[in-house]
């Protein structure tokens, strides 16, 4: 079984910088994408970032300029830096892996990290 464990969270004063990390473990043939997503109560959760494999990354509008996510492929981490962050950043933000599990089977699942909390206040 895959495991996302997420870390980085916490509380920021706006225009401050956190960094997200995101490490997966378990069995696995490859991770086809690595991203982040987040969630505001009362709000759906939205896409804030995704990396796939080959390297191209795509980012939500609102935070283009500010964040940027990274992979590190030998330790199947994810990282979101977030900088000059605003009160509309606040959230839980959940790391998400699309992976493929045999080599034999190209079928993909998703997985879900637990989450962490992100608030941007003063």
């Amino acid at each position: 079984q895959v495991q996302l464990v997420e870390s980085g969270g916490g509380l920021v004063q706006p225009g401050g910088s956190l960094r997200l990390s995101c490490a997966a473990s378990g069995s696995m043939f490859s991770i086809n994408a690595m991203g982040w997503y987040r969630q505001a109560p009362g709000k759906q959760r939205e896409l804030v970032a995704l990396i796939a494999s080959g390297g191209s990354t795509d980012y939500q509008d609102s935070v283009k300029g500010r964040f940027t996510i990274s992979r590190d492929g030998a330790k199947n981490t994810v990282y979101l830096q977030m900088n000059r962050l605003k009160p509309e950043d606040t959230a839980v933000y959940f790391c998400y892996a699309e992976i493929q599990a045999k080599s034999y089977d190209s079928g993909t699942t998703a997985y879900w990290g637990q989450g962490t909390q992100v608030t941007v206040s003063s």
